[in-house]
Parts: C-alpha cells; structure tokens; sequence
C-alpha cells in the first residue's frame, strides 16, 4: 500500500497594504493604538507631523514621494521604504485620478495656442523627448511608478459601483461631431448613465469624447443636448483650432457634470487631446496597460462604434477575455453601425461564424444601427445574469 504524504509547508499571507488618505487618518491611528505596520503614504507633505513620525514606531511601510524633514527621513528609513521624489513634468506618485483641471492647467479658451503650454502637454513633449519605449532606467521606473499609483487610485474609484454596471464605448478618433453615429452615441451615453451606469472610453476625441458629453448631459433636457452639439459641430474634429474652445466654452456656460464618467486615454497618443468632459481621467504612460484595464473593467458590456486597426485590437482583446472567461464573466460585445462592421471591417460575420461553429465560447454578440436596440440586449444581459445567479 503505497504511502500518503502529507505536505508540511508552510503558506505565508503578507497583509493588505493599508494606503493612508491623509494626516488626520494617520493621527487617528496612533490615538487608537492601532499597529502601525504595513502602511503606504502616497505624495503627501508630512513635515508638520516629524516629532510623531520618529515615536511613532511605524516600521513595514511605503512613503512614496512624501515631503519629509531630514529627521524623520533618517529614522524611517531604517525599517521602511522611502522613495524620493523626482524633478519631472509628473507626478510619479500621484494619489487620485486626474481631472480636466489638472491636465488643461494653463489653458486660456480664448488663446487656442495656449493649449501647448498645459501640463498634458508638457507631459506628452517630455514622453516624446526621453523616447516613448525609453531605456532610462530612471524615466521607465518613474513611468512604472506613475502607472502603478494611477492604477491603484483607479481602483479606489471604482470599487463604488456594481462592476456589471461599467460600460465602455471603444472607436475611433476620427468620427466627427456632426455626424448622426456622434449624435446617437451621446444619447445612449446619457441615457445610461441616468440608470445609474458608469460610462468609460479611452478618452479621447470622437465617439469617445461622444460617451462622455453624454454621460456629462445627465440629467439635461433633449433641447439642451441639442443646443450643445450644434454648438461643438462648429468644431468637428480635434484638428480645428477650436475643438478645445467649444468643450471648455460647454462646460462653462451649461449646466451638467453632475454625473460621473471615466476617461482612460495614454501619451502614447498624446497628439490627441484628452476629452475634458470626463469627470475623472486615468492617464497612462504605457497604453497596453491603459487598453486591458479598460476592457476589463467593463464587465457590463463593450460597445464597440467604427474605427481602425486600433478598435479591431481591441475587439480580439475582448474576444479572448470572453472565450476564456478570464474575468469571470462574458461580457456583452455589442458593435453599433452594421454596415461598418460586415462592410467596411468585416470582423463581426468572422467573430458569428467562430461563435456559431463553437470555435470561440462564452460569446454574447450583438450588431445594431439604433441605440434602443443596444439598450434592449444590455437588458436582456442584466436580467439573464440576475436569473444565473439568483438564489433560491
């Protein structure tokens, strides 16, 4: 009878890092007696708190791009990790998602050239400089870091709402703002997100900057949403010198923002402008990075309008996280414009023939011209996915 051996190895669970929001937290820890242990400390000014710090007994944590007297900083860094803040046009720590604010900082609407000496574009130059697949260990680490720490704020943000209740709208930049597929995509943007959706693209021109007028329209009367695309078709395309102008004077003069959306657009096209109707911007030095994580979090469906090689990676990407449920979950894959897709593109009749052939798995496809219809199958998905999992 052969022998059974039973493993005795030990399985080691390091703690959850505790990231700490701000001084007062902090405070509020060392008067409860809580254990001090395993803490990040992100881009805050901690010089006021340097007699608390060195008693403090905080040994295990991470103090990343923190302004700290020599003192502490000596005493820290015996039994924690300090990491220093760099000269760079970016924060490499940074504790939040960037707003419009942020990145159009030094943008005068009545000055279109001004939009080159804003801070995203300061960064873009910067990218561009040291290379865009840079080799300097000092730039890729801070690129690295600044990636990580977005990564982390976005987590933060997101982790309020239902995960099936993020929706991506993925396209190119190229659709103008005059078009009818423009016109439609801010009315399905807007609609959903008054249900309550949380609206993503990569956020930039076209129909992604179409996602997130809408989503920032919540709320509006249809005379309003109107008036305002009339308004911005006098600047179709993020080529016009006044793309930038007609967004801001939007978002100055009209009532709307109440609702938010996500915004997940790179440097590595940082000739594009960021969209300043997003309410909150996840900008990313590394795009494949910036391309899974949007897809990923959009387990409420991937609605996908006409663009070029760029959304057709895209479409693959989905595909494979789908057929392989790698999330957990199949998420619906819609494609707005049928003539678009079966035409121009033809990847929709080669991703229905795989289905049908069972060649790809997990697949919920759907091809529509008219948003009720893609509202219609999202539908059909949360009510089917609420019937699986109900219990009895």
């Amino acid at each position: 009878m052969q022998e059974t051996k039973t493993s005795t190895s030990t399985e080691y669970h390091t703690p959850m890092t505790r990231e700490v929001k701000s001084i007062r937290e902090l405070q509020e820890m060392i008067a409860l007696g809580q254990p001090l242990v395993n803490l990040a400390f992100q881009n805050m000014d901690l010089t006021s708190l340097t007699d608390t710090l060195i008693n403090s007994g905080i040994r295990e944590s991470l103090f990343l791009g923190c302004l700290l007297e020599n003192r502490a900083a000596c005493r820290l860094q015996r039994e924690n990790y300090i990491f220093p803040i760099m000269d760079l046009p970016y924060p490499i720590y940074p504790n939040r998602l960037y707003s419009a604010e942020d990145l159009y900082e030094n943008y005068v609407r009545t000055d279109p050239d001004s939009f080159y000496d804003t801070t995203d574009q300061k960064i873009y130059r910067h990218f561009i400089h040291t290379g865009k697949y840079t080799t300097d260990i000092k730039e890729s680490l801070a690129r690295s870091l600044h990636d990580q720490s977005i990564t982390s704020s976005l987590e933060d943000f997101i982790i309020q709402y239902d995960p099936l209740s993020l929706i991506a709208v993925m396209g190119g930049h190229q659709m103008s703002r005059r078009s009818s597929q423009y016109r439609q995509i801010v009315f399905l943007s807007k609609y959903l997100t008054e249900k309550g959706k949380l609206m993503l693209s990569g956020g930039g021109p076209g129909a992604m900057e179409a996602t997130h007028v809408g989503a920032w329209l919540a709320g509006q009367t249809e005379c309003t949403v109107l008036e305002v695309l009339k308004i911005l078709g006098t600047a179709p395309d993020f080529e016009h010198e006044n793309w930038l102008n007609t967004a801001f004077y939007i978002l100055e003069n009209f009532e709307g923002g109440d609702m938010p959306s996500l915004g997940i657009p790179t440097w590595l096209y940082g000739h594009e402008p960021p969209t300043p109707f997003a309410t909150h911007i996840a900008k990313y030095f590394t795009n494949s990075i910036r391309e899974e994580g949007l897809l990923a979090l959009a387990k409420g469906g991937v609605i996908f309008t006409p663009g070029s090689a760029g959304t057709s990676q895209e479409v693959f990407q989905e595909v494979t996280q789908n057929h392989y449920l790698t999330l957990g979950i199949a998420s619906p894959m819609i494609f707005f414009d049928s003539h678009f897709w079966t035409e121009e593109w033809p990847v929709y009749p080669v991703l229905e023939k795989l289905h049908k052939e069972n060649k790809l798995q997990h697949l919920d496809l759907g091809i529509y011209d008219q948003v009720g219809h893609i509202v219609a199958h999202l539908n059909r998905f949360y009510d089917r996915f609420k019937n699986e999992n109900s219990t009895v």
